[in-house]
């Protein structure tokens, strides 16, 4: 074999050799991908949000958020939410959409008034009677109530979740639960199906706090379970409580949990929906 053709041959064992060591790290990040699954699901639209936080109180979006989306039997397939008030199906929403045009409840189309009514009237916190924010981007909307401080800086008390249920600019506005840190419910989750006695907890970040936990309705004017005063305090503490409901099933559920007494009766609030 001549000089000439030994370097040919040594040159093709070089290229084949070079080309060997790149198939191998693509195979193995064909075979990393495999394992991990390809990319991560997109999370819920309603576990971020913008903090609102005023003086000593806050209450923000996060980990503890109440309002996660997630099909429930309670709701249509394109409502991925548990709808709590005004309306407590897609039916009565439409309903009213149709009798919109005589202009009977308008207040349905402003997710700031659907949320302070909501607030005030439903949940019955009276003193709660301002908005500090108004967060709306389509279909969704986040709606900061609260109260003002003895300094009279307002004080957000909850992130209040709404969405419009139904299609267009005539579609009622529905609250679907709040966004949490400050105080959070987290169990049950959000859309869960529960039995009496139902379990609820979350956290708490403050002192010499006192939750008081009410399971609501829409179509009933009381409480149809609650619990006795729970004490609680800390950074991020967990709380727990066990409340009954022997006559409210089947139906939607608001749980509601709140806690005050410093400056004002109610300070904090946090919203989850179930059923049962």
């Amino acid at each position: 074999m001549s000089s000439k053709t030994a370097r040919k041959q040594g040159r093709r064992r070089l290229i084949a050799v070079f080309a060997a060591s790149l198939v191998v790290p693509a195979a193995t990040l064909v075979a990393a991908c495999a394992r991990d699954g390809g990319p991560a699901a997109p999370t819920s639209a309603t576990s971020s949000a913008t903090a609102a936080t005023s003086g000593a109180q806050s209450a923000t979006t996060g980990p503890g958020t109440s309002s996660p989306g997630g099909s429930t039997t309670s709701a249509p397939a394109d409502f991925p939410y548990e709808p709590l008030w005004p309306f407590r199906d897609r039916a009565e929403a439409a309903a009213w959409q149709q009798d919109s045009a005589s202009g009977h409840q308008p207040w349905h189309l402003d997710p700031a008034a659907t949320a302070q009514s909501f607030t005030q009237h439903y949940l019955g916190f009276a003193g709660l009677d301002k908005i500090v924010k108004v967060a709306t981007e389509g279909e969704q909307s986040r709606v900061s109530v609260g109260f003002g401080n003895p300094n009279g800086v307002a004080v957000v008390a909850a992130v209040i979740h709404l969405v419009r249920l139904g299609h267009g600019d005539t579609a009622p506005w529905e609250v679907v639960g709040t966004e949490d840190t400050a105080l959070t419910l987290t169990t049950p989750s959000y859309g869960a199906t529960v039995h009496s006695p139902i379990a609820v907890g979350g956290t708490i970040t403050g002192v010499d706090e006192s939750l008081r936990v009410r399971v609501l309705r829409s179509d009933r004017d009381q409480p149809v379970g609650q619990s006795a005063p729970i004490p609680a305090g800390g950074a991020g503490s967990p709380w727990t409580a066990t409340v009954s409901v022997p006559d409210a099933c089947p139906a939607t559920l608001t749980i509601v949990v709140a806690t005050g007494g410093h400056v004002a009766d109610v300070e904090r609030f946090a919203v989850t929906g179930a059923h049962c």
